[in-house]
């Protein structure tokens, strides 16, 4: 929980401010360089993880991906650029990738999975701590203009550097596992193809809108993904059971359509959620911390939701059920969410903010519970970081994919709006009114508006924040235009939302064990001597 506290509250933070980061450094177009560089590290150290944490044990390499994290995160604060950013935050995702992954297996080693349901109550808990302190921090950070001569945002990263002192104590005085060592060999030639795969891959699917998707790059980009591909299903075959991510694992069927259904799961969850705090800064104007503490709906919903169904399956042993459910309500969230507009009122977007959070709630840690359950217990490790880098295979290709759908169509949307609002009489009069024109950033809308440079038209791609200072009939095309194609992203995630429900319905019935993986490892080694 402490590890998790650690990668928990840095994201919610810097997801808060992101927008105020991005303005800063005048690249609000390129922030998915950010989140997606992050999400590359973290999601290809994933499964390393997972294996080295079932040959080596889970406690050493814990707290090494705590002192990766931090390190990165203190880079984080000396960046100039976005694209800086993106290279430290990609530091930062190598530490990242162990933290939930191994706080998830270790938990899988000292807990049987039936009894692991009540425990998502202590990690959801986390989360729901993370979510209402991050953002407080977070605003905090981000509206100041220097604190002890530092930039405020800047502080966003750098407080990660006590936190991950404290983590790294409690790991050292408090965690004690028993691990039964087995003789393997490591998967190099797994790891190094993992990364020629997905790179490419995930670069394109966040360059493809600049590129051109039949652009020479572009192209160049996937014939080297699929090799990559083909590659590293080769090297898996002939590592066999001492691969990264062993192909025997999608013989399972639990395993299986659990694995598939993470990738649609995390393609919708975050691709989804990514463009809520910027509907909240953009369209209704809220300062980074109010936009993280209007994210509450969401965070209440996942955390009742998470603790209802691990009450219910610690009781019950039933499980199959609740992600299918989960599905199901997060796509009706998402498709309520697709409806939104600039005038839309508050409350009502916060309940369907609540609605996707139970249907999110009941997906995360069931699926988790299921693909654990479906394992040998010696390949918990491998189970755990294989269904946590599908996840976040589909996170990140959703949050590049679904940040271009927007970047991509912004612009002309925002000019469409433009557009709409040039007939009214109250616009018209806002174009020769001297008190309107006397803001520079008046002026600049109404000089574009009447054949002039349309660069502010274009700019607040970049630099949102003009949008907060111009009259209210300015702003609000500004605002239609970026809430248009945010509709398009949560359609585009709902839709993607009820593949995951069909492949869930694919699911058998499952049967949880009685016995931790560490006494169940402690009983084969036993009765393997005797």
């Amino acid at each position: 929980m402490a590890g998790m506290l650690l990668a928990a509250l840095d994201q919610t933070i810097v997801g808060t401010a992101i927008r105020t980061i991005s303005d800063d450094l005048s690249g609000l177009s390129i922030q998915a360089w950010v989140t997606t560089a992050y999400l590359i590290t973290s999601t290809i150290s994933t499964p390393i993880y997972g294996k080295l944490g079932d040959l080596f044990g889970r406690k050493s390499l814990f707290s090494f991906a705590i002192t990766i994290f931090v390190i990165g995160s203190v880079l984080c604060t000396f960046s100039t650029s976005m694209y800086e950013l993106a290279a430290f935050r990609a530091v930062q995702g190598i530490g990242a990738g162990g933290l939930f992954t191994l706080a998830i297996a270790i938990l899988g080693d000292i807990v049987a999975p039936r009894e692991r349901a009540k425990y998502t109550g202590y990690m959801m808990a986390v989360f729901a701590t993370s979510s209402v302190v991050g953002p407080i921090i977070g605003g905090l950070f981000a509206q100041a203009d220097t604190i002890f001569g530092i930039a405020g945002w800047r502080w966003i990263f750098l407080i990660n550097a006590p936190i991950g002192a404290i983590a790294l104590v409690v790991v050292s005085r408090t965690l004690h596992l028993h691990h039964v060592r087995r003789q393997a060999r490591i998967d190099w030639w797994g790891a190094v193809l993992l990364v020629v795969a997905l790179v490419p891959l995930l670069t394109v699917a966040e360059q493809g809108r600049v590129w051109g998707w039949g652009s020479d790059r572009s192209l160049a980009c996937f014939a080297i993904g699929a090799a990559g591909v083909l590659g590293f299903v080769y090297a898996e075959h002939r590592m066999g059971r001492d691969a990264l991510i062993p192909l025997a694992i999608f013989k399972i069927r639990a395993a299986a359509v659990t694995i598939v259904g993470s990738v649609v799961v995390g393609v919708a969850m975050f691709g989804g959620m990514t463009v809520l705090p910027q509907y909240m800064q953009i369209v209704h104007g809220a300062s980074p911390m109010t936009s993280g503490l209007m994210m509450l709906p969401l965070v209440l919903g996942m955390m009742s939701a998470s603790m209802t169904s691990g009450i219910i399956v610690s009781k019950t042993g039933r499980v199959r059920e609740f992600p299918i459910i989960g599905v199901a309500v997060m796509s009706v969230g998402l498709f309520l969410l697709s409806t939104i507009s600039a005038d839309t009122h508050l409350w009502l977007v916060m309940v369907f903010m609540l609605i996707t959070g139970l249907g999110l709630g009941n997906c995360m840690q069931p699926l988790m519970l299921i693909v654990q359950n479906a394992v040998p217990p010696q390949a918990i490790g491998v189970a755990t970081s294989s269904a946590t880098f599908f996840r976040q295979i589909g996170g990140t290709i959703g949050v590049a994919v679904f940040l271009s759908v927007l970047f991509s169509t912004v612009g002309d949307n925002i000019k469409t709006a433009f557009g709409a609002a040039a007939q009214t009489p109250e616009f018209q009069s806002a174009l020769t009114d001297p008190k309107v024109l006397a803001n520079p950033d008046n002026a600049a809308v109404a000089h574009a508006m009447t054949g002039g440079s349309s660069g502010v038209l274009q700019g607040v791609q970049d630099d949102s924040s003009i949008i907060n200072r111009l009259a209210d009939v300015f702003a609000h095309p500004f605002k239609a235009g970026f809430a248009e194609s945010m509709d398009v992203v949560f359609l585009a995630a709902g839709c993607v939302g009820v593949l995951g429900f069909l492949v869930l319905l694919l699911m058998p019935k499952v049967t949880l064990r009685n016995q931790s993986a560490s006494a169940a490892a402690r009983d084969a080694a036993v009765a393997a001597a005797e």
